[in-house]
């Protein structure tokens, strides 16, 4: 079955060639029980090595049932020591972390049996070198005797037609020696068994053959007994192991030992933390140089506003806003959302003093006043500026308990229903210079409706059958308001007879169209008085000017009733700004009011950012690749150390039979268990810090600035250098004999 022409094995380490042994010929067939002595260094453990295709020869001729050797890759061996090999150590080689059952299990599952296959097989050859009772203990809490066992009932397990066992009683007393050698003998009536010992008097009753090497040579080669030599059988065809099997062992072997396993989590747990931190520190930078983006358009550019509009442009109901308040992730709704990015001018009734800036609800403002107090009533406003503003600093006693009124643009008048009283001012942060921002109550934002309305509309005049845009000219055909004006009429400058027949305009009707984007309102109003320079002090308790100054302020201007003017303007809310808690959860807020029917818009999607963001972005991705580098030639030599109680193991499963695939397979499936293990660990606590469980400021920026493709992207990045780390570390492990990774450290 066997045959060794001429054959040789030599070691190469630091220049220095030496001998295994030289020049061996041997041929050994089904049947035979055979001895080879010799002391120690003869050669002969090696020779087993070559014979059981876990060593190379460099010379000669090795042939296998007549097949010539010498041209064998490494999957040749493999598949030779799978379906013809079994051996039996002095050392054991069995897996300390297993017990008695999973080490001989092991040999079958490696050569693609399923459990429910092996389970009766596996019991039997328990009972078989009586160790039944042991079956669920560790081995290594046997004796030499019982583990020695162990080996046996593996290498039985696997079938095939070749044993071989270096000195199997070496570290057994007599008695157990005895009972192993014995058990050898019974399998050797249909295989062929090969034994080196030491100590040939233990074995001298009951081999066949006895080979004795010296110095690398064979010295003798007697026949003791004849037998009966069988045909060589087939080596045993075995499947593949499953996927699922392959999962098995990985997990067994992750956990198999609790601080070889703590130790890898806590370095997979370090690379976790370690690009965690860097990314989401790079995302905040990135986060907050595009948040100080600009927009010419929106005012109010905080990330967390969405501009939300019906798709068929009507107005809002209470209960669609009342709806869309409720919803998760949604802080508060500001239903006239022009107003975020409309500058608002207030001044004192004698219009000396003027304030202006963005309006906004009191309900939105955070922290307590600096100066004064919050207010207690509707009519009391708050002020937020620099602490650098010459009347916010120490001028500020000006501005305090001071009523200011809405200033009407377009027009030289204010609204005497807004009467706002400064009762509080509050300091932006250290270095912000922004604009005024006016806190005022719900109430008064929703009276600005028409004012803001007005900013967006086009106002027309049908006047005498012909339009005027009442934007286009200085004062002609603007409008303004005097309450003493009667609800329904208009009062015209005296000038405007000219427009109508025989110059009389009294009693005629004419119109004023309000169209803006949302709406379009017609009013009809009947001209009741006119009015000059002469008149105007006693009709609309205006100041009496010189012609010049007459002309310039006020001639022109068509005065109407304050309520008329609001009736244009006060149609309901069509656009509104839903102001979200969360900002990682903008997307999904975005979705929910898209599926409703709504139009929206991240305020944050429309700012202009300036190259420091994509500079940052460059930089970033950088930094990345070189921290994840770092890390893997860190990690790999830390990882490196706390594995290096595992080459046995892998050593072992090849001499088993498992190829140098399946091997590096297990390998990446157990860093595989423990990388995920860490990361996911890693997501349940930011899930658990996201719920107010736990309170870790680290977790929160991650939280805070992480995205679900962020998340993906790192889990796919750890999940690679898992990958690299056991294919790295694999490559120095397996090398071209099994034998030299057993005796070599990585």
């Amino acid at each position: 079955m066997i045959k060794l022409k001429n054959v040789s094995k030599f070691y190469y380490s630091k220049g220095v060639i030496a001998a295994g042994f030289t020049k061996v010929n041997l041929e050994f067939q089904i049947g035979e029980f055979v001895a080879i002595t010799g002391e120690s260094g003869s050669g002969k453990s090696t020779l087993l090595n070559v014979i059981s295709g876990l060593d190379t020869y460099e010379e000669g001729e090795m042939y296998i049932n007549g097949k010539e050797t010498s041209h064998y890759i490494e999957k040749d061996w493999e598949d030779y020591r799978r379906k013809n090999i079994a051996n039996i150590y002095q050392n054991f080689n069995l897996i300390n972390s297993y017990t008695v059952y999973q080490n001989i299990e092991l040999v079958l599952t490696l050569n693609g049996q399923k459990k429910r296959e092996v389970k009766e097989k596996v019991l039997q050859l328990i009972r078989q070198v009586d160790l039944y009772r042991f079956r669920n203990t560790k081995v290594s809490k046997l004796s030499g005797g019982q583990k020695q066992r162990v080996a046996i009932a593996r290498a039985l397990a696997k079938e095939v037609p070749i044993i071989i066992a270096d000195e199997p009683t070496g570290n057994l007393d007599k008695r157990s020696a005895e009972g192993v050698i014995k058990l050898l003998r019974e399998i050797a009536k249909d295989k062929l068994v090969i034994i080196v010992t030491h100590n040939y008097e233990q074995v001298a009753d009951y081999v066949t053959r006895k080979i004795t090497m010296h110095d690398g040579k064979v010295l003798e080669d007697k026949t003791l007994k004849e037998v009966e030599k069988l045909a060589s059988p087939p080596g045993n065809e075995y499947k593949n192991i499953s996927m699922l099997n392959k999962l098995k062992l990985g997990i067994r072997n992750t956990f198999n030992i609790a601080s070889k396993f703590i130790l890898l989590f806590l370095v997979y747990s370090f690379i976790v933390c370690a690009l965690m931190g860097e990314y989401s520190a790079f995302r905040k930078e990135e986060y907050e140089a595009k948040k100080s983006g600009y927009n010419y358009i929106f005012q109010d550019t905080d990330d967390k506003r969405i501009i939300v509009k019906k798709k068929d442009k009507s107005s809002f109901s209470e209960e669609e806003l009342k709806e869309i308040e409720n919803q998760e992730n949604i802080n508060y709704v500001l239903n006239n959302d022009l107003l975020a990015d409309q500058y608002t001018s207030f001044t004192t009734a004698n219009q000396e003093l003027w304030i202006g800036g963005t309006v906004k609800s009191i309900h939105t403002l955070k922290g307590k006043v600096d100066i004064g107090r919050m207010p207690e009533n509707d009519h009391e406003i708050i002020i937020l500026g620099s602490k650098e503003d010459y009347y916010l600093n120490n001028n500020y006693e000006v501005l305090m308990d001071k009523e200011f009124y809405l200033s009407l643009n377009n027009t030289d008048s204010i609204d005497p229903t807004f009467a706002l009283k400064v009762v509080g001012i509050k300091y932006l942060p250290e270095g912000d210079y922004s604009d005024y921002q006016l806190y005022v109550a719900d109430s008064i934002l929703e009276k600005m409706q028409f004012h803001i309305n007005q900013e967006y509309s086009i106002i027309t005049v049908l006047f005498m059958g012909k339009n005027y845009d009442s934007t286009v000219y200085q004062n002609d055909f603007k409008l303004d308001i005097n309450e003493s004006v009667p609800v329904g009429k208009a009062w015209i400058s005296e000038d405007y007879q000219s427009y109508c027949a025989k110059s009389n305009c009294l009693g005629k009707n004419f119109s004023i169209t309000v169209d803006n984007l949302y709406y379009q309102e017609k009013k009809e109003l009947t001209i009741d008085k006119t009015y000059n320079k002469d008149n105007i002090k006693n009709l609309l308790g205006l100041t009496n000017y010189n012609t010049n100054e007459f002309q310039e302020k006020y001639n022109g201007i068509i005065y109407i009733n304050p309520e008329d003017y609001n009736n244009l303007f006060n149609k309901g809310t069509y656009q509104i700004g839903v102001y979200i808690k969360d900002i990682n959860k903008i997307e999904n807020t975005l979705q929910t009011l898209n599926k409703q029917g709504y139009d929206t818009l991240a305020i944050k999607d429309t700012l202009v950012n300036s190259s420091s963001v994509e500079a940052m972005r460059i930089l970033k991705t950088i930094v990345t690749i070189i921290l994840v580098i770092t890390l893997f030639f860190i990690c790999y030599f830390i990882i490196k150390i706390i594995l290096k109680s595992r080459n046995s193991y892998f050593s072992i499963i090849r001499m088993l039979g498992a190829s140098k695939k399946v091997a590096k397979q297990l390998l990446v499936i157990e860093l595989l268990i423990v990388s995920n293990l860490a990361y996911f660990l890693f997501v349940l606590i930011a899930i658990f810090n996201q719920r107010g469980l736990l309170h870790i400021s680290f977790i929160d920026t991650v939280n805070q600035y992480f995205h679900f493709s962020d998340y993906l992207l790192l889990y796919i990045i750890i999940t690679l250098m898992s990958y690299l780390l056991s294919q790295k570390y694999a490559s120095k492990l397996f090398k071209s004999s099994v034998m030299n990774a057993y005796r070599e450290e990585v």
